[in-house]
């Protein structure tokens, strides 16, 4: 169970903090996962500012770019990583934002404060062949027959669809049906999008759901594990673990490689990013973007894996002209 919250805040700001929670939940449609990091986040933060008084909301007016500065400082001497420390910022922006547009308190200070820069890191993507060799196998390194199907149609999903795990996960029988042609998504912050459906997906969803002997009902979870409960992300990823294995495959292949397949191998295709960014529910394009460096080392290593001049042998240096 998680440790409550406990804000370094008097009876002037606290009011203000449980508002904004309110406003992220229910007009930002975050998470309850999403809102208790913020939560966290803002609490580091009043605690490191002042931890010998409770701090009002005349004290954060007052703030100033040394005590953003010093904070930041404090953070990384306990060796945060680049990505919790810009995520922990994030928070604190957030909340003074809205004191800002709510017009409690403006403090000018923050916009000053940039944002740490954190390190490059591609989106690990499988060829063609791999994703289809995992698919595949799927069915292979299962306990058994029904089981194997299922973990087939869930990374169908992954691969076809783009999806999360948590998403394909997540649905029910009746979301997805013969007549459809699309799949509606509910994705992070409850934004829901709609996908093209493969006739591939479904097939491998029937094959699975006539194979298992729960006989699920309309509504009921879509994907069973092997007592009849809704199945657990970590069932999946230790089924892709096996197939890694079997396959010889790197440690990068994990469920959400397959996504990252999805959204590489369009890219390359030639389908835009905007269109893209919309398949994955991505909220800004800036995430979607980093395929594109992506897209450069696929297009590279397949020039080399069919140009003829890379087909050859390599002539000796003396021989070369």
């Amino acid at each position: 169970m998680q440790k409550e919250i406990e804000f370094n805040a008097d009876t002037t700001l606290l009011p203000f903090i449980i508002k904004w929670q309110n406003w992220l939940l229910k007009e930002r449609a975050y998470s309850k996962h999403t809102l208790d990091g913020y939560s966290r986040d803002l609490a580091i933060f009043l605690k490191k500012i002042s931890s010998d008084k409770l701090l009002s909301i005349t004290d954060l007016e007052k703030l100033e770019v040394t005590d953003f500065r010093r904070f930041l400082s404090s953070r990384a001497a306990q060796d945060i990583t680049k990505s919790s420390l810009s995520r922990e910022l994030a928070a604190v922006r957030s909340f003074f934002k809205w004191l800002d547009v709510n017009k409690i308190i403006k403090n000018s200070a923050l916009s000053v404060i940039a944002t740490p820069r954190r390190a490059k890191i591609l989106p690990k993507a499988l060829d063609e062949q791999d994703a289809f060799d995992v698919l595949t196998e799927a069915k292979d390194v299962a306990a058994n027959a029904w089981e194997g199907l299922r973990d087939k149609a869930v990374l169908t999903l992954l691969y076809g669809c783009g999806l999360r795990i948590s998403e394909a996960l997540s649905l029910n029988v009746g979301d997805i049906n013969a007549d459809s042609e699309f799949l509606r998504i509910k994705g992070k912050g409850n934004k829901e999008r709609i996908v093209p459906l493969l006739p591939i997906v479904w097939q491998n969803i029937c094959a699975y759901l006539a194979k298992s002997p729960y006989n699920q009902k309309t509504g009921e979870p879509l994907f069973l594990g092997a007592r009849g409960e809704r199945l657990s992300p970590r069932i999946i990823q230790r089924q892709v673990q096996k197939l890694r294995g079997r396959l010889g495959l790197p440690d990068t292949l994990t469920p959400h490689a397959l996504r990252h397949s999805f959204a590489t191998q369009l890219l390359v295709a030639g389908v835009d990013l905007r269109s893209i960014q919309e398949l994955l529910g991505h909220s800004s394009l800036i995430t979607t973007q980093r395929y594109t460096d992506v897209q450069t080392e696929t297009l590279q290593r397949e020039y080399h894996k069919a140009h003829p001049l890379e087909k050859q042998k390599y002539k000796k240096r003396s021989d070369l002209p």
